[in-house]
């Protein structure tokens, strides 16, 4: 029986694991793949059920340990290899898969939220929020509020503030000052925001900006390396670190990229773990897994020279906010909440609510997802 795979529908999440599946003949795994938002809507147990390795997001860690359907990578990588690993790792990449004392996934992919925008239209990068609002007023400036996004813009401006949503204070989402002030700014851009992407996840955004010219810059959004050299004649994008509160100040996002974690039906052989180990590894994490569409997690890729010079100089350009990453809240529930958050915020700011009602709301979601 072969080993069964899932993860998703892009050249990012699937080229690389599926061609290294391919190149080796110790084992059999296939790789099945489905939208991103199917993670997002289809609960963990049941994909765990049907595969052998899932790939997942940190906030899915909550569920799965609460559904018993993961296991920890204690039980088959020592704690010097699982310390090695997290020295290795760029930012909380695989911090935000621990939980209740043990990791629930290896850092395939690091992702957080940058700044990407048209180098042709907004030749300098702004620094600040500041400098952002300003840029707003005379380019197009777009907000990533579809799906999840605005929540997670929410927590990134949060972040740049000083305040970490959900980890300052287990009992309270955000304190009202920071709350107030990111909403401020996400009220200020979404007002001007061009209609076109509003309805569009960060791949559509992204593609839109390099094939039209109506939007120059978005403040936060998840980096796609694949945009910094693009092909087919569409225009190459340029990523910088997320926007600052304060010059000097810390760049402000939350953290994404994705993990393979290791279902119980899975039959863990010494074939199975040697291969996960090499994804893990120096040599794939610096050339293979780059040269196959991927976005690898181990801290030497993002500032090696030839994975630059091929990329735009796309890892070098915003590992310094990948490092700094939010770790969303993970507990069971959590993607409930930040569903329910997220539609909050973006209603919110479509019809101009009261910031006060709006942190209201949140806050009694973020309770009610809390409770046991």
């Amino acid at each position: 029986m072969p080993y069964r795979g899932l993860t998703w529908d892009h050249p990012r999440g699937y080229n690389a694991l599926a061609a290294a599946a391919a190149a080796q003949a110790d084992i059999e795994l296939i790789w099945d793949k489905q939208p991103l938002e199917g993670f997002e809507a289809h609960p963990i147990a049941d994909l765990c059920a049907r595969y052998d390795l899932v790939v997942l997001d940190h906030p899915h860690v909550g569920e799965a340990v609460a559904a018993d359907c993961l296991q920890p990578l204690e039980e088959h990588f020592g704690a010097d290899e699982i310390a090695a690993l997290e020295a290795e790792s760029i930012g909380p990449s695989l911090a935000s898969y621990r939980t209740e004392g043990r990791h629930w996934a290896l850092p395939l992919d690091a992702a957080t939220q940058v700044m990407a925008r048209r180098p042709d239209l907004v030749p300098e990068a702004p620094a600040s929020w500041d400098e952002v609002l300003v840029l707003s007023r005379r380019a197009p400036v777009a907000l990533s509020l579809a799906g999840p996004h605005s929540m997670l813009s929410f927590q990134s401006i949060a972040a740049s503030l000083g305040a970490r949503c959900g980890a300052d204070d287990p009992e309270r989402f955000v304190s009202g000052t920071a709350g107030a002030q990111a909403l401020d700014i996400m009220a200020a851009l979404a007002a001007r925001s061009p209609a076109v992407v509003r309805a569009l996840n960060p791949i559509g955004i992204l593609g839109h900006m390099a094939s039209e010219d109506d939007v120059a810059l978005c403040p936060l959004i998840y980096g796609y390396v694949n945009y910094a050299v693009p092909t087919d004649g569409a225009k190459p994008l340029a990523f910088s670190d997320a926007p600052r509160a304060r010059l000097g100040g810390p760049p402000g996002s939350t953290l994404g990229g994705t993990g393979i974690g290791i279902s119980k039906r899975c039959d863990v052989t010494p074939e199975l773990l040697a291969h996960l180990r090499w994804l893990m590894g120096d040599a794939a994490q610096r050339g293979f897994i780059p040269s196959h569409d991927g976005q690898p997690s181990r801290r030497a890729a993002w500032h090696d020279e030839l994975v630059n010079a091929r990329w735009g100089n796309f890892y070098r350009d915003t590992a310094a906010t990948l490092e700094a990453a939010h770790v969303r809240p993970r507990h069971d529930r959590a993607i409930a909440f930040q569903t329910e958050g997220a539609a909050l915020i973006r209603t919110a700011l479509l019809d101009r609510r009261p910031h006060a009602a709006t942190l209201a709301a949140l806050q009694d979601a973020y309770h009610r997802s809390r409770q046991p």
